[in-house]
């Protein structure tokens, strides 16, 4: 075989591969070389969500016309003279591979002045190939434009992703670098359209504020450790804001951000037994150590350091939180403060010496009859005067209802004549032995011994569907057949809505229950993204969810079966969050199931609970109409009967 040296064009096309693996980390080796050129002010404007363009403006030190070309060059760098200085990196780069790497699958410009220079000047690099240098009238700093990325790289272009994905990567890394520097002001614009607009601001409290809202901003407290290994300071939200939507948890070390499961599980540690299961507080959190303790040279985009010693860190990163967690005393407090509250005497058990105690007096209407025009007052009854308010006149004789004090109790509960026990449009086929117009009805007794029977037939008469009983909200017990049917009201509501999911998406087909008020939720730049980039998907299911700035939607109605009260709607979002952000990359009937199963498990979660019989037959109707009410889409069971014969042993 062949042995050669690559051209150091396909060479750089390699390393970019590493290093530019999407618009998005051309955005951060922009930014951070812009805070490492000591700017205050660095613009970042995205056409296309980096396809088209991506220009990175700062007012930082500049370059001179020889540099301008060099910078260009692989491994050039000024952060880095000698090999000791690898133990001492305090800088966002350092190894000269990031221009080289985008100059290396793009078109690039950069015009550069330097304070003291009158005039800059302007490079154009092309396939890694310097194509010109010329003098231009320029403001001090640099300004890079990058065009057409990966444009002779067909293969990587084309597995970019939607712009709306694309996007949200590169506000994640807008994000993580405006977070090192709160002295540094950062703007954004997508397509003509300012997403940050950041000044300077007075501390990192402010920075928060202004990326995230005032919402996150309120619900943080500041955390800080010094120790002879690390120095700890930052945020940590509230545990009551924690929630299930992932998002706000920084890491930064010496100014730089990176990512750490091991010092996650730490704070996850910390607020053990303090947040619900499955939900995640907010954090910013800043470690300070000593730059030959800490290597961040391990991963080409340097998100991933290793620590000497991060056993120790861990330790005082969980004391740290938890110490301020119980400062702050967010669990139930107890307020023993006496001053001015009235004393209340400790009555025991002779009260009744300090007020005397009377019991209520409990009146009976013993010639009440359910029966009697479906349990109101006939028109002709001698106390249809007493049911509209008039007290005054009840015949002569007749007791009067136990509600008006002094009425006297009847001496025969049967004093009132039979037809008024009987609707008239009863029909009297049905009572033969004491139909209304029947000569056999005889004595009262006759009628004590029939009622029973007369009581099922007009119940059956109102009521002829069967019984219906709801169980502490969680299942629905009822009659069948066989014996005794209990359903799981969760998981009925799940298989229903997985069904209408399913014909949702695969018919276009969605029932939207309007909310009576309008919810506002305010998700962030990120998950903005996330919803424009499926709000087919969620219209086609029935949300009505419509963006309200840059960072807020409003959320006017949701699928039937969801529930539409606010809280409720607070919490759906995050949920929906999380669903919409796994991948679906699988095949489309399966993403379908799969989108449907996770969309109904949500619904279940967040519906209106059922809390009386006319709702739990509706719900009963609606399973059964499914085509498998058994079982929902996971497999789990739904209906359970329980035989006669085994209530027959229970007895």
């Amino acid at each position: 075989m062949d042995i050669r040296i690559l051209p150091s064009n396909i060479a750089n096309m390699i390393a970019a591969g590493e290093v530019v693996q999407r618009p998005a980390s051309v955005v951060k080796e922009l930014m951070e070389n812009s805070v490492d050129a000591g700017a205050d002010q660095v613009t970042v404007v995205i056409q296309d969500a980096g396809r088209t363009l991506i220009q990175v403006i700062d007012n930082g030190c500049g370059m001179t016309p020889d540099q301008a070309v060099l910078c260009f060059e692989r491994h050039a760098t000024s952060k880095l003279q000698s090999a000791e200085d690898l133990n001492n990196i305090l800088t966002f780069g350092f190894r000269g591979e990031a221009l080289a790497s985008i100059a290396a699958v793009a078109e690039v410009t950069l015009k550069t002045r330097q304070e003291s220079e009158e005039l800059g000047c302007q490079v154009e690099f092309a396939d890694s190939r310097h194509i010109s240098t010329a003098e231009v009238s320029t403001p001090r700093g640099c300004n890079f434009s990058v065009r057409n990325l990966f444009y002779n790289v067909p293969a990587r272009r084309k597995f970019l992703k939607s712009d709306n994905v694309e996007f949200k990567h590169i506000v994640s890394e807008f994000t993580r670098v405006a977070m090192t520097r709160p002295d540094v002001g950062f703007t954004l614009t997508h397509n003509g359209k300012d997403v940050y607009v950041l000044r300077p601001a007075k501390s990192l409290k402010f920075r928060i504020q202004d990326m995230f809202g005032a919402n996150v901003a309120n619900d943080v407290v500041d955390i800080n450790a010094e120790t002879s290994v690390v120095t700890i300071n930052g945020y940590v939200g509230r545990p009551a804001a924690a929630r299930k939507m992932l998002g706000n948890q920084y890491f930064f070390v010496n100014g730089r951000f990176f990512k750490s499961p091991y010092l996650h599980k730490a704070v996850m540690k910390a607020y053990e037994s303090l947040i619900p299961e499955g939900t995640t507080p907010s954090y910013f959190i800043y470690l300070d150590i000593n730059p030959q303790a800490v290597d961040v040279n391990i991963h080409p985009t340097k998100t991933e350091i290793k620590f000497e010693d991060d056993s120790v860190i861990f330790q005082v990163l969980f004391a740290c939180i938890r110490k301020t967690l119980g400062q702050n005393s967010f669990g139930e407090s107890i307020d023993f403060d006496r001053e001015g509250v009235p004393d209340i005497p400790a009555f025991g058990k002779n009260f009744d010496e300090f007020r005397p105690v009377t019991e209520p007096q409990l009146g009976l209407d013993q010639s009440y009859n359910p029966f009697d025009n479906d349990g109101f007052p006939s028109f002709d009854s001698p106390y249809e005067n007493f049911a509209s308010g008039s007290a005054g006149s009840a015949p002569s004789g007749s007791p009067l209802p136990p509600a008006f004090p002094g009425a006297a109790e009847p001496d025969n509960i049967w004093n009132v004549p039979a037809s008024d026990f009987i609707p008239a449009d009863f029909p009297s086929a049905d009572i033969p032995a004491y139909g209304h117009q029947q000569s056999g009805y005889q004595s009262p007794s006759h009628y004590v011994e029939k009622r029973d029977d007369y009581g099922k037939l007009f119940e059956d008469k109102l009521a002829p569907s069967k019984s219906v009983l709801v169980l502490q909200g969680k299942y629905i017990i009822t009659t069948a057949r066989s014996g005794l049917m209990m359903v799981n009201i969760g998981r009925a509501m799940e298989r229903i809505l997985y069904d209408r999911f399913l014909e949702a998406m695969s018919k276009n087909s969605h029932v939207t229950q309007t909310a009576l008020f309008p919810v506002s939720v305010q998700v962030g730049v990120e998950n903005m993204c996330i919803f424009e980039e499926h709000s087919q998907l969620l219209a086609g299911l029935g949300f009505d969810i419509a963006p309200f700035g840059t960072d807020t939607i409003v959320v006017n109605g949701v699928p039937e079966g969801y529930s539409a009260e606010a809280g409720k709607v607070q919490s759906m979002i995050g949920d929906l969050l999380l669903i919409l952000s796994e991948d679906h990359s699988a095949l489309p009937e399966m993403m379908i199931a799969n989108l449907a199963a996770r969309f109904a498990r949500l619904g279940s979660l967040s519906g209106d609970p059922v809390t009386n019989p006319m709702e739990a037959q509706r719900l009963i109707d609606q399973l059964f109409a499914c085509e498998n009410p058994e079982y929902t889409s996971s497999g789990r069971r739904i209906v359970s009967i329980m035989p006669i014969d085994d209530i027959d042993r229970k007895f």
